[in-house]
């Protein structure tokens, strides 16, 4: 596996330079979730990766990223996933996946699904290697800067697992939310802690995962915001639907690139208008 990470508390975040990304060609990994549940993150990701310069490319056949598949344990089946996957991707220059769940899973596991294949193993390390989260690349890559967003309100910000353990992604979005105009951040107690969706656990252990997000909604609750923003549509939809549940329907859940891309007025409707 690569080395090229470095430990930022119990955050394990890769070491990166920006770079000129003119004339690179980057794969936009849609993920199952958005592609199903949620397209507008999607468009909101092709949105801001080309303001911020990129080309843009979506593979037709790409399919899942396997996470569910390895983390009920089918080696087997998430190799053949696997292959398919770095097939799609592996002739960009970079990849960029607007989840840090799917994105971790890239970077962090496919290259162990390969031992003992030396070639696809140095297939899948090469793929890894080029793998962004959409958000830290954003910032980290491309040095971008939101221009002109305007939304009005106070938002709180969760923390995935997997973005923010896995990938040390944090600041990236804070940073760039920083940028909206009428929009404050009020910070989430338990910020990192997992919302209980978890793939397959809050299947398998939904009265866990129940119990873990009621305790996530206290604190979102808690903070008495407009909107509640994260990277990670799995654990968007998980709020967001407890939220629904329990009648906080005041409370609206975004993924951050929908607000960075100017989106969010257009989804919500006219009852949360920009100045």
């Amino acid at each position: 596996m690569s080395d090229n990470y470095v430990n930022v508390g119990s955050v394990s975040a890769r070491t990166i330079e920006s770079v000129d990304i003119t004339n690179k060609r980057v794969g936009l990994f849609v993920t199952c979730l958005v592609n199903t549940m949620r397209p507008t993150v999607g468009f909101a990701a092709l949105d801001l990766l080309e303001q911020a310069g990129c080309s843009v490319e979506v593979p037709e056949h790409q399919s899942c990223c396997g996470q569910p598949a390895f983390n009920s344990g089918d080696d087997e089946g998430t190799r053949q996933i696997a292959y398919e996957t770095i097939k799609q991707f592996e002739e960009f220059d970079y990849v960029v996946i607007p989840s840090g769940s799917c994105a971790g899973m890239i970077i962090k596991n496919f290259a162990d699904l390969f031992e003992g294949q030396s070639e696809w193993q140095a297939r899948a390390q090469a793929l890894a290697d080029k793998t962004y989260e959409l958000l830290s690349f954003l910032v980290d890559i491309c040095n971008f800067v939101p221009q002109g967003v305007e939304l009005e309100g106070t938002y709180t910000y969760h923390d995935s697992c997997s973005g923010y353990r896995s990938l040390g992604v944090y600041e990236q979005p804070r940073k760039m939310l920083s940028e909206v105009s009428g929009l404050e951040h009020n910070p989430l107690h338990g910020h990192s802690e997992c919302c209980g969706f978890g793939g397959t656990f809050c299947v398998k252990y939904s009265d866990i995962s129940d119990a873990i997000v009621e305790e996530k909604i206290e604190n979102v609750l808690d903070t008495k915001v407009d909107y509640l923003l994260g990277g990670d549509m799995g654990c968007l939809m998980n709020m967001a639907g407890k939220l629904n549940r329990e009648g906080h329907s005041e409370i609206k859940a975004l993924h951050t690139a929908e607000v960075l891309a100017d989106m969010a007025t257009e989804i919500l409707g006219d009852g949360h208008a920009r100045k």
